[in-house]
């Protein structure tokens, strides 16, 4: 459930990537994306060395804006030397869910790179548009590590803006060099690396190593970090380890967006401080927040401070609004948060101190709850799910929705026909609610698409519903599996 949030979160909060449309000239020539489906994907697949998949929903609308620049991309590496393929796949096609299961498709687009004829599967974390498209691209289809000859060669690849790993060997063979290769290949969708003979080639960190040694460098913090243990497994921790910043910077400037990311893939505690970076206190509120951050280093809380202007995505995400802030929040690895809001430079290290402590209680996002709910299919908010759910003694059959799903727009109709058959039923609830807008507890519901639905019976027994989707195969289910309401909750309608 962790990831799905975090999944969830990027697509609301970042809108990182800038698209453009191509020219009606160019729409209408020849498609340079290939399209494949269950009847060819292995055939096609298994010809190429190297090919770059889109799994993609029509209704999809971030799948809509980057159809335009995959097309661009993909026309453009075709005369690339040796050509880079790209296709998709239909992901909502009934036929192609198998291959969406199997690649692990949880979300729209997924972008996968497929190497030795789809024998290695890497999941495509590059740029959205065009360009940046090709760029990541061209370095993917290469070798995994770049030979670095000179300081030329360095100055080339390594700048002040992205993480780039070095490995400095005394000769390019054994089993130093051997695992280093092995982690260049592991990791390469998420960094770059290069090696070399000499490191008076590189421009930061003792020149006089004649290795082996692996340094990594970086646009933040210390700015480089040297590792002597080869062993895959710990040089891969350490890599991550050391390049998430202390305080990751959320702000318009995109070469901040790829320690946002890893923000939030990381696997700890993540507290969030959001601001407006322009008022005359942001200062102050940087300088403790950092404070903080370093005292809790290494206790599993990540940090990150975000500038309000580029934080709207992740205010609608939370729940939050603008009048709270300066406000500090902390989501937890299971969903739960903690919020403190209209903070002071000096309240942050005791918040933080609280939270750890286990003093604070959890904030949790919910609509309001409405005023009147009279129509057959009863909406239910965080704030009265516990309520109409689980206390209210009855038969309850629940959607978990998002507005803009279209498989849940095609359910509504079918819903409200089933609620309409229970209307004069008082043993059973037919309810919804936009999981979207309000905190869903992951402990009790696994909502990791939409829609997906629960049936909760009078005596408490808690289902997922994976059946027909039929008005006549939800009213079945319901029968069979119902119970009879409890005499509370009978108690209560006569009161």
């Amino acid at each position: 459930m962790a990831s799905r949030v975090s999944i969830c979160f990027f697509v609301l909060a970042l809108s990182i990537f800038a698209f453009t449309k191509i020219g009606a000239e160019e729409t209408e020539s020849k498609e340079f994306v290939l399209t494949l489906d269950h009847s060819n994907f292995s055939d096609i697949v298994s010809k190429h060395d190297f090919i770059v998949v889109e799994f993609y929903a029509p209704w999809c609308g971030h799948c809509k804006k980057l159809a335009p620049e995959f097309e661009k991309a993909a026309s453009i590496l075709s005369s690339h030397d040796p050509p880079v393929i790209l296709a998709k796949v239909d992901a909502n096609e009934e036929a192609n869910k198998q291959l969406a299961t199997e690649f692990e498709v949880q979300g729209f687009p997924t972008i996968k790179i497929l190497r030795n004829g789809g024998k290695q599967a890497q999941e495509y974390k590059g740029p959205r548009e065009a360009d940046g498209i090709v760029d990541y691209l061209k370095k993917q289809s290469g070798p995994a590590s770049a030979e670095i000859k000179s300081v030329e060669d360095a100055s080339r690849l390594i700048d002040d803006k992205k993480i780039f790993i070095v490995g400095v060997f005394p000769k390019f063979s054994g089993e130093e060099f051997e695992n280093f290769t092995s982690l260049a290949e592991k990791l390469r969708s998420e960094y770059e690396f290069g090696h070399t003979l000499d490191a008076k080639f590189l421009p930061r960190g003792e020149s006089s190593v004649a290795g082996p040694i692996v340094r990594l460098f970086k646009p933040f913090d210390e700015l480089f970090v040297d590792f002597q243990d080869f062993h895959v497994d710990a040089l891969e921790k350490l890599v991550e380890e050391s390049s998430l910043p202390v305080v990751t910077v959320f702000n318009s400037e995109p070469s901040n967006h790829p320690f946002v990311i890893k923000f939030f893939n990381n696997p700890n505690a993540k507290a969030m401080l959001f601001l407006n970076f322009s008022h005359e206190v942001a200062d102050s509120f940087k300088s403790k927040y950092r404070e903080v951050a370093e005292q809790f280093k290494g206790e599993g809380i990540s940090f990150l401070i975000g500038d309000l202007d580029a934080s709207q995505g992740a205010f609608q995400y939370f729940g939050l609004v603008e009048d709270q802030v300066p406000l500090i929040l902390i989501q937890k690895v299971n969903g739960d948060k903690y919020l403190k809001a209209h903070l002071e430079p000096d309240h942050i290290a005791p918040w933080v101190k609280e939270y750890k402590d286990g003093n604070i209680s959890p904030y949790r996002k919910s609509e309001p709850i409405p005023e009147s709910n009279n129509e057959p299919v009863k909406v239910v908010v965080a704030d009265s799910l516990q309520d109409i759910v689980f206390n209210s003694g009855k038969n309850v059959f629940i959607e978990f929705y998002a507005p803009w799903c279209g498989h849940c727009k095609k359910l509504a109709p079918i819903l409200d026909e089933v609620a309409v058959s229970f209307e004069s039923d008082p043993d059973v609830i037919i309810a919804k609610l936009d999981a979207t807008a309000n905190d869903i507890p992951s402990d009790l519901f696994d909502v990791k698409g939409y829609p997906t639905l629960y049936f909760k019976s009078a005596s408490g027994k808690l289902l997922q519903y994976d059946n027909d989707r039929s008005k006549e195969g939800i009213i079945d289910y319901i029968g069979k599996n119902r119970d009879k309401a409890t005499s509370q909750e009978s108690s209560k309608d006569e009161l």
